[in-house]
């Protein structure tokens, strides 16, 4: 059993990650320019001329991007200290001695719907219905990892169904951005090397959460341990978000 000293140094590292989050979301509002995407509808509207239903192509509004970057880095932050505070944090701690993190799949529901959101616009998807749906898919990848933890509390042997069902959904938003990408290659379009980078980097860090579960519930190495597992949670969060902020800052955000 893990003793009082683990857990405190674990309520440090959770603050300091809040601190690293919170500092990039400052940044990233501070010195980004006003770049914009435009979310857009693609309502009916009949074609008197020819008298049929025709598609009508609107932009509803333009969403800054640099916004939509630290807001992600803000919910960890939220997260992290929340978490930490006094009674929450004995929640928490309870929580992981029975292999679960609740807060962990509420904060990523959230966030990496966003980041998904966020790559998704940079790939030229912008209608507003695609880019709820990805939030939706990529919000139910997560809730599926809750359920792989919450199930498996009272398995004796592990059942990987909500983890199966987690991934078939996960999978969606990366196979809707990876047709605009290799339509835009295949077009002829010259694409800039940092959207490479990040459908690149971002997918692999995605599913690199996915090992980290994998390795947990098989019990590999210093895996047999929830509480390295949750570090390693952690700091997935924190590159992940940190690579994607700032691939993005450096491609499209900086001031002129």
């Amino acid at each position: 059993m893990e003793n009082e000293k683990t857990f405190r140094n674990l309520r440090l590292f959770n603050l300091m990650m809040g601190v690293f989050h919170v500092i990039q979301g400052i940044l990233m509002l501070v010195l980004s320019n006003d770049f914009t995407v435009p979310i857009n509808t693609y309502f009916l509207k009949f074609d008197e001329v020819n008298e049929k239903l025709v598609s009508n192509p609107d932009t509803w509004f333009d969403l800054p991007l640099g916004p939509v970057i630290a807001s992600f880095l803000f919910m960890s932050a939220i997260a992290h200290f929340t978490i930490s505070l006094p009674g929450v944090y004995g929640w928490y701690v309870k929580n992981l001695k029975k292999g679960v993190n609740y807060a962990r799949w509420v904060e990523y529901a959230f966030s990496s719907s966003v980041m998904i959101v966020a790559i998704a616009t940079l790939f030229g998807i912008y209608d507003v219905a695609a880019l709820v749906l990805i939030f939706a898919l990529n919000a139910s990848m997560i809730l599926f990892g809750w359920m792989m933890e919450l199930h498996n509390q009272t398995t004796e042997k592990t059942d990987w169904t909500a983890f199966i069902f987690g991934s078939l959904m996960g999978i969606v938003p990366w196979i809707a951005v990876g047709i605009y990408f290799v339509g835009s290659v295949t077009s002829g379009e010259n694409v800039p090397d940092f959207v490479y980078a990040i459908y690149v980097s971002l997918f692999v860090f995605f599913n690199i959460f996915a090992v980290n579960m994998v390795l947990q519930y098989k019990q590999v190495g210093r895996w047999k341990d929830y509480l390295f597992g949750e570090k390693v949670y952690i700091v997935l969060s924190l590159v992940a978000k940190s690579l994607l902020a700032w691939q993005v800052f450096f491609g499209t955000l900086q001031p002129d």
